[in-house]
């Protein structure tokens, strides 16, 4: 948690509603798109972000700092998305998983490391979007928003074992997708490239 996160929890703390404005300008992109890659669609994504927001200024003072702040605010929106997903009771495509091994895995990661960063997040993002919900905001979370092990495992809820489960087969989905969707050049040549 930064001591600017810290600053304007105090202040909101303290009834000072406009403090509560700069913690959702700082945190409502990355919101908007976990929730986006949990629901799949644009308007429930923004409803969810919103109902994620109002849930963290009416329990901020429950907030107690034993995670960083951004994984206390990623946990609700998981959980909020969640609950969207149970009440519209949607089910949304597995993707098939051809048996990739590890080396295989890492090997994919290998050749995402040396695209320029920009094609590799478009690359990944445009990957990650036909993903399932779960998958997709488990890999946002590490692709994306840097988050270890201990701090996905406080966002989902589960122990950091089983989240190196789900990522490792959220991972080797990813991996099926990127081979049907990138360039088969692109694979083939940094796919020879071992660390």
């Amino acid at each position: 948690m930064t001591i600017n996160d810290q600053h304007y929890i105090d202040l909101i703390n303290k009834g000072d509603t406009n403090a509560f404005a700069k913690l959702v300008d700082r945190y409502k992109d990355l919101v908007y798109t976990l929730t986006l890659r949990m629901l799949k669609n644009r308007e429930e994504a923004e409803e969810v972000s919103q109902d994620t927001f109002i849930k963290v200024y009416k329990s901020i003072n429950q907030y107690k700092g034993e995670s960083k702040f951004s994984t206390w605010i990623y946990r609700i929106a998981y959980n909020r998305s969640l609950d969207r997903l149970k009440k519209n009771r949607k089910y949304f495509n597995n993707v098939a998983i051809d048996e990739f091994t590890e080396h295989q895995v890492k090997t994919i990661d290998n050749a995402l490391s040396k695209l320029e960063d920009e094609e590799r997040n478009h690359a990944i993002q445009k990957c990650i979007a036909l993903l399932s919900s779960d998958d997709a905001f488990l890999l946002t979370l590490y692709y994306f928003e840097d988050q270890n092990l201990d701090e996905i495992s406080k966002v989902i809820g589960l122990t950091i074992n089983n989240v190196k489960v789900k990522l490792f087969r959220s991972r080797k989905k990813l991996a099926t997708i990127m081979m049907a969707h990138l360039e088969p050049e692109i694979i083939e040549h940094y796919g020879r490239e071992r660390n």
